[in-house]
């Protein structure tokens, strides 16, 4: 990942980690290998400075596009690709230690309907088109718990306007999270940019998703005795 800002591209600032410990040497192999393979297309503005739109057609033919938004280690993402081998999938992820765990769950799966975009999604916001994407996730995002940070979340007109402008009317959007500030700005922004919350009050862990897969992030919160909070938006 270059180090220079390309021109012409917006100036947006990225919080978060870009790689942590030292990765084995098998990961590093999946990266060597796998990666380029795995791309859904042109996304950086190095190599796609006019903002071009991904030829989805190309990538998965008519079926309907998923995205998901931070994939972490990759179990719910290589999960709901094994559960719905119809639908194409994109995971975005600038965190290479994740996508190194991903691609090597994707070797033991053999599934053969992700896309991985090993950087920010906001890129790749700007090269999906328009009402492209029939369901996104967003599962555990950084918690960014500092009052002062709040601004540096995903639930911020930052993402949601983009994130919108991909999602077909009455796609479905999750967020799942065991922060309760979290929850709390994140019904309070969403519905702002064009969705409506399909509940009455935030699931909890008690009531998941019938398609859940209890990823690690969510066993650290029940271990550390937090709860995790599920939230489901249409749309409009």
């Amino acid at each position: 990942m270059s180090d220079k800002h390309p021109s012409g591209a917006p100036w947006r600032n990225f919080y978060g980690r870009f790689k942590g410990k030292t990765l084995r040497p098998s990961q590093e192999t999946y990266l060597e290998e796998d990666l380029a393979e795995l791309s859904p297309g042109p996304v950086g503005w190095e190599e796609n400075p006019d903002r071009t739109n991904l030829d989805l057609a190309a990538l998965f033919g008519h079926r309907d596009l998923w995205l998901e938004i931070g994939f972490g280690g990759g179990e719910h993402l290589v999960h709901q690709a094994e559960r719905n081998p119809d639908v194409g999938i994109i995971g975005a992820e600038p965190f290479i230690n994740g996508v190194a765990m991903l691609l090597g769950k994707i070797r033991r799966s053999c599934v053969s309907n992700l896309r991985v975009h090993p950087g920010d999604a906001r890129d790749l916001f700007d090269v999906l088109p328009e009402a492209s994407v029939a369901r996104a996730f967003l599962l555990y995002p950084d918690p960014w718990p500092k009052k002062r940070h709040h601004r540096r979340r995903f639930v911020t007109p930052e993402h949601l306007v983009p994130l919108a402008r991909v999602l077909k009317p009455g796609a479905i959007f999750r967020v799942a999270t065991d922060i309760p500030d979290y929850v709390r700005q994140t019904l309070e922004q969403v519905p702002r940019h064009g969705f409506d919350w399909l509940a009455e009050r935030p699931q909890d862990w008690r009531e998941p998703w019938d398609d859940w897969l209890s990823t690690r992030y969510e066993q650290k919160a029940l271990r550390e005795g937090r709860t995790p909070h599920y939230l489901t938006f249409r749309r409009r």
